[in-house]
Protein backbone atom coordinates (compact mmCIF):
# COMPACT_ATOMS: atom_id res chain seq x y z
CA UNK A 1 0.00 0.00 0.00
CA UNK A 2 1.51 3.33 -1.04
CA UNK A 3 2.26 6.30 1.11
CA UNK A 4 -0.30 9.08 0.78
CA UNK A 5 0.97 11.87 -1.36
CA UNK A 6 3.46 9.63 -3.28
CA UNK A 7 2.92 7.96 -6.62
CA UNK A 8 2.04 4.26 -6.41
CA UNK A 9 4.76 1.65 -6.83
CA UNK A 10 5.32 0.35 -10.27
CA UNK A 11 4.55 3.60 -11.97
CA UNK A 12 7.46 4.34 -14.28
CA UNK A 13 8.88 7.78 -14.00
CA UNK A 14 8.07 9.83 -16.98
CA UNK A 15 5.52 7.32 -18.25
CA UNK A 16 2.38 8.83 -19.83
CA UNK A 17 -0.33 9.41 -17.27
CA UNK A 18 1.96 8.47 -14.40
CA UNK A 19 3.74 11.67 -13.52
CA UNK A 20 3.83 13.09 -10.03
CA UNK A 21 1.92 16.16 -11.02
CA UNK A 22 -0.94 14.16 -12.47
CA UNK A 23 -1.04 11.90 -9.43
CA UNK A 24 -1.31 14.87 -7.11
CA UNK A 25 -4.07 16.26 -9.25
CA UNK A 26 -6.01 13.02 -9.00
CA UNK A 27 -5.60 12.88 -5.25
CA UNK A 28 -6.65 16.53 -4.91
CA UNK A 29 -9.72 16.07 -7.12
CA UNK A 30 -10.78 12.95 -5.24
CA UNK A 31 -10.39 14.71 -1.88
CA UNK A 32 -12.38 17.65 -3.20
CA UNK A 33 -15.26 15.42 -4.25
CA UNK A 34 -15.31 13.64 -0.89
CA UNK A 35 -15.23 16.97 0.96
CA UNK A 36 -18.20 18.18 -1.04
CA UNK A 37 -20.30 15.19 0.01
CA UNK A 38 -19.09 14.61 3.58
CA UNK A 39 -19.00 16.70 6.68
CA UNK A 40 -16.87 15.84 9.72
CA UNK A 41 -18.58 15.37 13.12
CA UNK A 42 -17.33 17.36 16.09
CA UNK A 43 -15.06 15.69 18.70
CA UNK A 44 -17.88 15.63 21.25
CA UNK A 45 -20.21 13.92 18.78
CA UNK A 46 -17.61 11.24 18.02
CA UNK A 47 -16.89 10.51 21.74
CA UNK A 48 -20.51 10.37 22.86
CA UNK A 49 -22.04 8.50 19.97
CA UNK A 50 -19.10 6.43 18.72
CA UNK A 51 -20.24 7.64 15.38
CA UNK A 52 -18.08 7.63 12.30
CA UNK A 53 -15.95 10.69 11.79
CA UNK A 54 -18.09 12.05 9.04
CA UNK A 55 -21.78 12.35 8.04
CA UNK A 56 -23.42 12.95 4.71
CA UNK A 57 -24.73 16.41 3.76
CA UNK A 58 -28.13 16.87 2.12
CA UNK A 59 -27.89 16.63 -1.61
CA UNK A 60 -27.28 19.97 -3.37
CA UNK A 61 -29.56 18.89 -6.19
CA UNK A 62 -32.57 18.87 -3.88
CA UNK A 63 -31.87 22.43 -2.72
CA UNK A 64 -31.42 23.68 -6.28
CA UNK A 65 -34.62 22.01 -7.43
CA UNK A 66 -36.69 23.57 -4.64
CA UNK A 67 -35.35 27.01 -5.53
CA UNK A 68 -36.32 26.54 -9.17
CA UNK A 69 -39.86 25.52 -8.21
CA UNK A 70 -40.22 28.58 -5.98
CA UNK A 71 -38.92 30.89 -8.70
CA UNK A 72 -41.29 29.37 -11.28
CA UNK A 73 -44.29 29.82 -8.96
CA UNK A 74 -43.41 33.47 -8.36
CA UNK A 75 -43.03 34.05 -12.10
CA UNK A 76 -46.47 32.55 -12.84
CA UNK A 77 -48.09 34.63 -10.09
CA UNK A 78 -46.49 37.81 -11.44
CA UNK A 79 -47.63 37.10 -15.01
CA UNK A 80 -51.20 36.36 -13.85
CA UNK A 81 -51.47 39.54 -11.78
CA UNK A 82 -50.05 41.61 -14.66
CA UNK A 83 -52.66 40.21 -17.04
CA UNK A 84 -55.48 41.08 -14.62
CA UNK A 85 -54.09 44.62 -14.12
CA UNK A 86 -53.79 45.29 -17.85
CA UNK A 87 -57.32 43.99 -18.37
CA UNK A 88 -58.68 46.60 -15.95
CA UNK A 89 -56.47 49.42 -17.22
CA UNK A 90 -56.76 48.99 -20.98
CA UNK A 91 -58.72 52.07 -22.18
CA UNK A 92 -60.14 50.47 -25.33
CA UNK A 93 -61.34 47.15 -23.94
CA UNK A 94 -65.01 48.06 -23.54
CA UNK A 95 -65.23 50.29 -26.60
CA UNK A 96 -63.80 47.62 -28.90
CA UNK A 97 -66.18 44.96 -27.59
CA UNK A 98 -69.47 46.85 -27.87
CA UNK A 99 -70.58 48.79 -30.99
CA UNK A 100 -72.49 52.07 -30.77
CA UNK A 101 -75.57 53.25 -32.57
CA UNK A 102 -74.84 55.71 -35.40
CA UNK A 103 -75.51 59.38 -34.84
CA UNK A 104 -79.01 60.50 -35.82
CA UNK A 105 -79.12 64.06 -37.14
CA UNK A 106 -81.89 66.48 -37.95
CA UNK A 107 -80.97 69.81 -39.55
CA UNK A 108 -83.88 72.23 -39.91
CA UNK A 109 -83.30 75.39 -42.00
CA UNK A 110 -85.16 78.48 -40.80
CA UNK A 111 -86.22 80.80 -43.61
CA UNK A 112 -86.83 84.55 -43.03
CA UNK A 113 -90.19 86.03 -43.98
CA UNK A 114 -88.52 89.04 -45.63
CA UNK A 115 -85.10 90.36 -46.53
CA UNK A 116 -82.45 89.79 -43.83
CA UNK A 117 -81.82 92.95 -41.74
CA UNK A 118 -78.26 94.17 -41.28
CA UNK A 119 -76.09 97.06 -40.11
CA UNK A 120 -72.51 98.26 -40.44
CA UNK A 121 -72.56 99.03 -36.69
CA UNK A 122 -71.97 95.64 -35.07
CA UNK A 123 -72.46 96.85 -31.50
CA UNK A 124 -75.83 98.40 -32.33
CA UNK A 125 -76.82 95.20 -34.08
CA UNK A 126 -76.05 93.17 -30.96
CA UNK A 127 -77.74 95.63 -28.64
CA UNK A 128 -81.05 95.43 -30.50
CA UNK A 129 -81.03 91.66 -31.01
CA UNK A 130 -82.60 88.86 -28.93
CA UNK A 131 -79.03 87.85 -28.04
CA UNK A 132 -78.25 91.12 -26.25
CA UNK A 133 -78.14 89.41 -22.84
CA UNK A 134 -76.28 86.28 -23.94
CA UNK A 135 -72.80 85.47 -22.68
CA UNK A 136 -69.72 85.65 -24.89
CA UNK A 137 -68.09 82.52 -26.25
CA UNK A 138 -67.21 79.59 -23.98
CA UNK A 139 -68.62 81.45 -20.97
CA UNK A 140 -72.08 80.62 -22.31
CA UNK A 141 -71.51 76.88 -21.81
CA UNK A 142 -71.95 76.91 -18.06
CA UNK A 143 -71.69 73.69 -16.08
CA UNK A 144 -74.48 72.65 -13.70
CA UNK A 145 -73.98 71.51 -10.12
CA UNK A 146 -72.12 68.19 -10.20
CA UNK A 147 -73.56 65.25 -8.26
CA UNK A 148 -72.68 61.57 -8.25
CA UNK A 149 -75.12 59.03 -9.68
CA UNK A 150 -75.92 55.50 -8.58
CA UNK A 151 -73.01 53.97 -10.55
CA UNK A 152 -70.70 56.93 -11.33
CA UNK A 153 -68.63 59.02 -8.95
CA UNK A 154 -68.80 62.81 -8.83
CA UNK A 155 -65.43 63.06 -10.60
CA UNK A 156 -66.68 60.90 -13.49
CA UNK A 157 -69.79 63.06 -13.91
CA UNK A 158 -67.59 66.17 -13.95
CA UNK A 159 -65.38 64.58 -16.61
CA UNK A 160 -68.43 63.86 -18.78
CA UNK A 161 -69.67 67.45 -18.46
CA UNK A 162 -66.29 69.03 -19.21
CA UNK A 163 -65.75 66.73 -22.21
CA UNK A 164 -69.17 67.68 -23.57
CA UNK A 165 -68.33 71.35 -23.05
CA UNK A 166 -65.03 70.91 -24.90
CA UNK A 167 -66.94 69.36 -27.79
CA UNK A 168 -69.42 72.25 -27.86
CA UNK A 169 -66.63 74.83 -27.85
CA UNK A 170 -64.57 73.11 -30.54
CA UNK A 171 -67.55 72.33 -32.79
CA UNK A 172 -69.29 75.71 -32.59
CA UNK A 173 -66.77 78.39 -31.59
CA UNK A 174 -63.38 77.48 -33.10
CA UNK A 175 -62.86 79.92 -36.02
CA UNK A 176 -60.99 77.29 -38.04
CA UNK A 177 -63.88 74.85 -37.67
CA UNK A 178 -66.47 77.52 -38.46
CA UNK A 179 -64.67 78.43 -41.68
CA UNK A 180 -64.36 74.80 -42.78
CA UNK A 181 -60.55 74.88 -42.60
CA UNK A 182 -60.35 71.90 -40.22
CA UNK A 183 -62.41 69.32 -38.35
CA UNK A 184 -59.51 67.91 -36.31
CA UNK A 185 -60.49 69.39 -32.88
CA UNK A 186 -63.93 67.78 -33.18
CA UNK A 187 -62.66 64.47 -34.52
CA UNK A 188 -60.21 64.05 -31.64
CA UNK A 189 -63.07 64.16 -29.13
CA UNK A 190 -65.15 61.45 -30.82
CA UNK A 191 -65.11 57.81 -29.79
CA UNK A 192 -63.17 55.83 -32.46
CA UNK A 193 -66.29 53.74 -33.08
CA UNK A 194 -67.97 56.80 -34.66
CA UNK A 195 -65.12 57.92 -36.88
CA UNK A 196 -66.20 55.87 -39.88
CA UNK A 197 -69.61 57.57 -39.94
CA UNK A 198 -68.02 60.98 -39.33
CA UNK A 199 -65.48 60.57 -42.15
CA UNK A 200 -68.10 59.24 -44.56
CA UNK A 201 -70.23 62.31 -43.92
CA UNK A 202 -67.27 64.59 -44.61
CA UNK A 203 -66.52 62.82 -47.87
CA UNK A 204 -70.16 62.56 -49.03
CA UNK A 205 -72.48 64.81 -47.00
CA UNK A 206 -76.16 64.02 -47.36
CA UNK A 207 -79.40 65.13 -45.72
CA UNK A 208 -80.34 61.55 -44.89
CA UNK A 209 -80.35 61.74 -41.11
CA UNK A 210 -76.92 60.05 -40.89
CA UNK A 211 -74.37 61.96 -42.96
CA UNK A 212 -75.03 65.68 -42.49
CA UNK A 213 -71.76 67.29 -41.40
CA UNK A 214 -73.74 70.20 -39.99
CA UNK A 215 -75.20 67.80 -37.43
CA UNK A 216 -71.72 67.19 -36.01
CA UNK A 217 -70.46 70.78 -36.11
CA UNK A 218 -71.23 74.34 -37.19
CA UNK A 219 -69.50 75.51 -40.33
CA UNK A 220 -70.31 78.10 -42.96
CA UNK A 221 -69.60 78.00 -46.66
CA UNK A 222 -66.31 79.99 -46.78
CA UNK A 223 -67.11 81.29 -50.26
CA UNK A 224 -70.27 82.92 -48.96
CA UNK A 225 -69.79 84.19 -45.39
CA UNK A 226 -67.19 84.88 -42.72
CA UNK A 227 -67.22 85.96 -39.08
CA UNK A 228 -67.48 89.70 -38.54
CA UNK A 229 -67.08 89.31 -34.76
CA UNK A 230 -65.44 86.37 -32.98
CA UNK A 231 -67.48 87.09 -29.86
CA UNK A 232 -70.20 84.52 -30.54
CA UNK A 233 -73.15 84.92 -28.16
CA UNK A 234 -74.21 81.75 -26.31
CA UNK A 235 -76.97 80.77 -23.91
CA UNK A 236 -78.20 77.36 -22.81
CA UNK A 237 -78.01 74.48 -20.38
CA UNK A 238 -76.15 71.23 -19.71
CA UNK A 239 -77.49 68.34 -17.65
CA UNK A 240 -76.07 64.94 -16.80
CA UNK A 241 -77.47 61.59 -15.65
CA UNK A 242 -76.97 57.90 -16.17
CA UNK A 243 -79.02 55.85 -18.63
CA UNK A 244 -77.59 52.45 -17.56
CA UNK A 245 -75.09 51.28 -14.97
CA UNK A 246 -72.39 51.57 -17.68
CA UNK A 247 -73.44 54.77 -19.47
CA UNK A 248 -73.51 58.44 -18.54
CA UNK A 249 -75.60 60.82 -20.65
CA UNK A 250 -75.12 64.56 -21.07
CA UNK A 251 -77.78 66.63 -22.86
CA UNK A 252 -76.80 70.07 -24.17
CA UNK A 253 -79.36 72.65 -25.34
CA UNK A 254 -77.87 75.94 -26.55
CA UNK A 255 -78.66 78.87 -28.78
CA UNK A 256 -75.68 80.47 -30.53
CA UNK A 257 -75.74 83.74 -32.47
CA UNK A 258 -73.03 84.69 -34.99
CA UNK A 259 -72.30 88.04 -36.64
CA UNK A 260 -71.58 87.40 -40.34
CA UNK A 261 -70.64 89.43 -43.39
CA UNK A 262 -69.94 88.47 -47.03
CA UNK A 263 -66.61 86.73 -47.57
CA UNK A 264 -63.85 89.18 -48.42
CA UNK A 265 -65.99 92.24 -47.65
CA UNK A 266 -64.37 95.20 -45.98
CA UNK A 267 -64.99 96.56 -42.49
CA UNK A 268 -67.71 98.87 -43.81
CA UNK A 269 -69.89 96.04 -45.14
CA UNK A 270 -73.23 95.38 -43.53
CA UNK A 271 -73.31 92.66 -40.88
CA UNK A 272 -76.22 90.33 -40.18
CA UNK A 273 -76.90 87.89 -37.37
CA UNK A 274 -77.19 84.14 -37.81
CA UNK A 275 -78.81 81.91 -35.18
CA UNK A 276 -78.15 78.22 -34.46
CA UNK A 277 -80.09 76.22 -31.91
CA UNK A 278 -78.44 72.87 -31.08
CA UNK A 279 -79.74 70.02 -28.97
CA UNK A 280 -77.00 67.40 -28.61
CA UNK A 281 -77.03 64.16 -26.62
CA UNK A 282 -73.67 62.70 -25.56
CA UNK A 283 -73.02 59.20 -24.22
CA UNK A 284 -70.00 58.12 -22.15
CA UNK A 285 -68.89 54.69 -21.03
CA UNK A 286 -65.98 54.25 -18.63
CA UNK A 287 -63.49 53.93 -21.47
CA UNK A 288 -64.68 57.24 -22.93
CA UNK A 289 -64.33 58.94 -19.55
CA UNK A 290 -60.73 57.74 -19.18
CA UNK A 291 -59.82 58.78 -22.73
CA UNK A 292 -61.62 62.19 -22.63
CA UNK A 293 -63.85 61.44 -25.61
CA UNK A 294 -67.57 60.96 -26.31
CA UNK A 295 -70.22 59.30 -28.42
CA UNK A 296 -72.54 61.85 -30.04
CA UNK A 297 -75.83 59.97 -30.05
CA UNK A 298 -78.36 62.56 -31.23
CA UNK A 299 -78.15 66.00 -32.85
CA UNK A 300 -81.04 68.32 -33.66
CA UNK A 301 -80.06 71.62 -35.28
CA UNK A 302 -82.25 74.58 -36.25
CA UNK A 303 -80.41 77.36 -38.08
CA UNK A 304 -81.21 80.51 -40.01
CA UNK A 305 -81.66 82.65 -41.91
CA UNK A 306 -81.30 79.94 -44.56
CA UNK A 307 -83.06 79.11 -47.77
CA UNK A 308 -85.07 75.90 -47.58
CA UNK A 309 -84.34 75.24 -51.26
CA UNK A 310 -80.59 74.77 -50.65
CA UNK A 311 -78.77 71.71 -49.33
CA UNK A 312 -77.32 72.47 -45.89
CA UNK A 313 -75.75 69.03 -45.20
CA UNK A 314 -72.13 69.89 -46.01
CA UNK A 315 -72.02 73.60 -45.05
CA UNK A 316 -74.51 76.12 -43.77
CA UNK A 317 -75.30 78.60 -46.58
CA UNK A 318 -76.47 81.68 -44.65
CA UNK A 319 -78.57 84.45 -46.14
CA UNK A 320 -76.79 87.73 -45.41
CA UNK A 321 -77.91 91.34 -44.98
CA UNK A 322 -80.41 92.34 -47.65
CA UNK A 323 -80.88 88.82 -49.07
CA UNK A 324 -84.19 86.95 -49.32
CA UNK A 325 -84.81 83.19 -49.45
CA UNK A 326 -84.98 81.45 -52.79
CA UNK A 327 -88.35 80.03 -53.78
CA UNK A 328 -88.96 76.35 -53.26
CA UNK A 329 -88.52 73.95 -50.40
CA UNK A 330 -86.61 70.82 -49.47
CA UNK A 331 -87.01 67.57 -51.34
CA UNK A 332 -90.21 65.78 -50.42
CA UNK A 333 -90.37 63.10 -47.76
CA UNK A 334 -90.74 59.51 -48.94
CA UNK A 335 -92.85 57.72 -46.31
CA UNK A 336 -92.21 54.33 -47.97
CA UNK A 337 -88.43 54.45 -47.52
CA UNK A 338 -87.51 53.32 -44.04
CA UNK A 339 -84.70 55.35 -42.53
CA UNK A 340 -85.18 58.24 -44.98
CA UNK A 341 -84.83 61.76 -43.61
CA UNK A 342 -87.93 63.84 -43.09
CA UNK A 343 -88.06 67.01 -45.16
CA UNK A 344 -88.20 69.91 -42.69
CA UNK A 345 -88.16 73.65 -43.01
CA UNK A 346 -89.16 76.35 -40.54
CA UNK A 347 -89.65 80.09 -40.33
CA UNK A 348 -87.17 82.30 -38.52
CA UNK A 349 -88.69 84.37 -35.71
CA UNK A 350 -87.00 87.68 -34.96
CA UNK A 351 -88.91 88.68 -31.83
CA UNK A 352 -86.95 88.83 -28.59
CA UNK A 353 -87.54 85.82 -26.30
CA UNK A 354 -89.66 86.43 -23.24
Amino acid sequence: MGVPGEPPEGTPEGAPGGGEDEYRSVVFDESFVRAARLQEFSARERISDHAPAVRRRPAALRRGLSRQVLFLALLIAFAFSTAIYMGFRHPYQKSAARPVQPLRTTVVPLAPRAAVPGSADIEALWAHSPAAGFRHGAEGFTLPAVRRTAHFAEGQVLTALTTAKDYLVDSALDPEVLSGATVRPVRLLLDPRQLTQFDRGLAHPAADGRHAVTGWLVRFDPSRAELADRGVRVRGTLRAGETTSDTLEVVAEHTLVYALRPSGAGAGAKVSLFTVRRELTFHFDRGDLRAHRTVLALATVQAGPLSCAEDQAGHLLPLLAGESPKPGGPAGTNPYATGAATALCGTLATAAPR
